[in-house]
């Protein structure tokens, strides 16, 4: 699972060739959420709130960035770094 970002304890990872629809994972401590690319949608798993705020916050900076890895993850392309939340 290649990761494409890490920052303040959180760690964001897509894996290649994953399941409709577009998405990606994140961890924090032993809690795991996937987030739909297009609506930042929760599809899976809990965070705590601050962890949950502080993904989504960045997938809304970096949304098309998300969207271009994806597409590249499909492909089986080398994933690029996302900067982290600033």
């Amino acid at each position: 699972m290649p990761e494409i970002c890490r920052f303040l304890g959180i760690v964001i990872y897509m894996y290649f060739n994953d399941h409709s629809p577009p998405h990606f994972h994140a961890e924090y401590g032993s809690n795991e959420i996937l987030v739909n690319i297009n609506t930042l949608e929760i599809m899976e798993g809990n965070f705590p709130r601050r962890a949950k705020n502080l993904v989504m916050e960045w997938a809304m900076e970096h949304r098309e960035e998300l969207r271009q890895n994806w597409e590249r993850a499909a492909n089986r392309k080398q994933l690029h770094r996302i900067e982290p939340l600033t």
